[in-house]
């Protein structure tokens, strides 16, 4: 995913331009490389320095090998004349691995400037942390879908956000409104707005209501046509209706239940049944 929001952030460079460019910097490097052997070589001819037999093969010649270490019989060469101390300065050389470390680094910066600055065929710090934050976002919105459809009877919540009871205001329009009418008040079905209820007025039971359904008293389950999410969204309005007060609200039905939940539209005492 952040590669596909790579390539939508910055152009791309094809791979065979890439390639040359790759191509050409080791060319000329490999160029630098052996002018600076044949530049060692013909100094060293100028210096006829005896050095002192050392064995074909030990770590010791190995390892001044590797650091470049000048021998003490040498020193009188590259000493600078400067004491301090006891301790004289040398114009030693710097070791072939430091070398060799900050060639690649060169390389390793222009082929660095390049991508990300000259070619831009790759995200810049600040575009991987819009990528990230993007790819979180999703995610995070993936997994609350994902968590909100596995509420149940034994679960779910009654909620009162705005936003939340909008989306069950939409279900309730479109598959109760037929039967309750579009304010609660009941045709077909009971009245949502009073005190009076057929199966309880918890949201526990307003949910497995509207998902199992009472075919045998007209009222269909609705759990084929609606994820677990949104029908948690519409028994939460319709618990919302309670206090409300319809403009031709029907009789009481079923059972008289003091609500111990405060009426979220209306303080005032109107009967609701379901």
């Amino acid at each position: 995913m952040a590669q596909e929001q790579t390539q939508a952030l910055v152009p791309q460079l094809s791979s065979t331009s890439l390639n040359t460019l790759i191509a050409v910097i080791i060319i000329e490097l490999c160029v630098i490389f052996y002018l600076l052997i044949n530049l060692r070589t013909l100094l060293s001819k100028d210096k006829e320095v005896v050095k002192p037999a050392k064995p074909s093969f030990s770590f010791a010649a190995w390892w001044d090998q590797f650091n470049r270490f000048r021998p003490v019989q040498e020193e009188a060469n590259i000493d600078l004349g400067h004491d301090y101390d006891g301790i004289r300065e040398l114009d030693n050389r710097l070791p072939p691995w430091w070398l060799y470390g900050f060639y690649a680094c060169i390389v390793f910066a222009g082929v660095y400037l390049w991508r990300y600055h000259v070619s831009h065929t790759g995200a810049l710090s600040a575009e991987e942390y819009q990528i990230a934050v993007t790819n979180a976002a999703e995610e995070k919105e993936a997994y609350l879908a994902k968590a909100a459809n596995k509420v149940d009877e034994t679960t779910v919540v009654y909620q009162t956000s705005s936003d939340y009871l909008a989306g069950g205001q939409k279900i309730f329009i479109t598959a109760c409104a037929p039967c309750h009418l579009a304010d609660g008040g009941g045709s077909v079905g009971p009245n949502l707005t009073d005190d009076y209820f057929l199966h309880g007025n918890d949201i526990k039971d307003i949910f497995k209501t509207i998902k199992y359904g009472y075919p045998e008293k007209g009222m269909k389950s609705w759990q084929d046509d609606y994820t677990p999410a949104q029908i948690a969204q519409l028994a939460s309005y319709v618990k919302s209706l309670h206090g409300k007060k319809p403009s031709k609200p029907k009789e009481p039905q079923g059972i008289l239940i003091e609500s111990k939940e405060p009426a979220v539209a209306d303080s005032s005492k109107v009967q609701s049944s379901l």
